[in-house]
């Protein structure tokens, strides 16, 4: 238990568990497995009757799923996205709640061999799954101008993505850049001091949406959700940026994930999901300063009509 603790720190853990409105004899998904905290205060809520269904494609995470009951836990090591074709290997036609927190956890940011931080020295690499997919070193080194433009200023949303991917594709002919401190050596001149720490997360996250391909890999999970949940089903999600809590509120609200509304004759919204809570929920004041990560989370929660 400990491993897992300090592998990270859950966020928003009663709030959002409470969301998924558990029935003890009910088939839950954990899509985001992390260190296990939600998933191990589902499990306290079912009984032998009941089942959870962990994912997470990361091998330090499968290791933290060591001792839990197997007679109501199956991990699978897998992406998200492939959600709905796991379960049905597993004989699961519906489920009546999922719970995903897409932060990453605190243990990558922490490890300097994965290259998820700006504070540390280390390979530039953020893949979640080490198995397979390019670097964050590929994509800095590989992709045109104007490929790295788009990744800076769409999931990064950075005014100046352009003049940042001229500058790589400068240094990079002169030096191939492999390190996180031969990436800052070329990023860092673009901000000022009292800005350096947030712009630069902004270039680390755009980077990491873009080697994990995290925004497809969202609508795809949540397509799958949608599908698997019977009526009744709980759908929760914590998001910690807005490009990721557009899409989940796009098709909480609408049933689609580019928000587009279909409209009966009497002008009312054709969804498959009723808002459980119309205001996002947030961490306590207490939470955030126990647990800085969680500052920026955002909860949802909608259930199947």
């Amino acid at each position: 238990m400990e491993q897992g603790m300090t592998y990270h720190v859950p966020v928003l853990l009663k709030e959002s568990v409470d969301g998924l409105n558990i029935g003890k004899g009910g088939i839950y998904v954990d899509v985001t497995f992390g260190g296990g905290g939600h998933s191990r205060e589902i499990l306290s809520r079912l009984d032998a009757s009941g089942h959870l269904y962990s994912f997470d494609q990361d091998a330090d995470a499968e290791k933290n799923a060591e001792g839990f009951d197997v007679e109501k836990f199956t991990f699978v090591r897998s992406n998200f996205r492939f959600l709905k074709n796991f379960l049905m290997y597993h004989g699961v036609e519906q489920v009546d709640g999922l719970l995903a927190d897409l932060g990453v956890s605190s243990h990558h940011f922490d490890d300097s061999d994965r290259g998820f931080s700006f504070r540390f020295e280390g390979k530039l690499d953020m893949r979640m799954n080490q198995r397979a997919g390019k670097t964050a070193a590929d994509v800095v080194n590989t992709y045109d101008e104007k490929q790295l433009a788009d990744v800076l200023y769409l999931y990064g949303e950075l005014k100046q993505s352009r003049k940042i991917a001229s500058a790589i594709v400068k240094a990079r002919q002169a030096k191939k850049v492999e390190t996180i401190g031969d990436f800052l050596d070329i990023v860092k001149p673009f901000f000022r001091t009292e800005r350096e720490k947030k712009e630069l997360a902004k270039v680390f996250q755009a980077l990491r949406i873009e080697v994990n391909h995290e925004m497809e890999a969202l609508r795809e999970m949540l397509k799958g959700a949608t599908e698997m949940l019977k009526p009744g089903g709980r759908l929760v999600v914590i998001t910690y940026h807005s490009l990721e809590d557009r899409i989940v509120k796009n098709l909480m609200k609408t049933g689609n994930v580019e928000g587009e509304e279909d409209k009966d004759f009497f002008g009312r919204v054709n969804t498959p999901y009723r808002l459980v809570n119309r205001q996002v929920i947030v961490p306590s004041d207490e939470e955030m300063q126990r647990n800085p990560r969680s500052r920026s989370a955002k909860l949802r929660i909608a259930e199947k009509i």
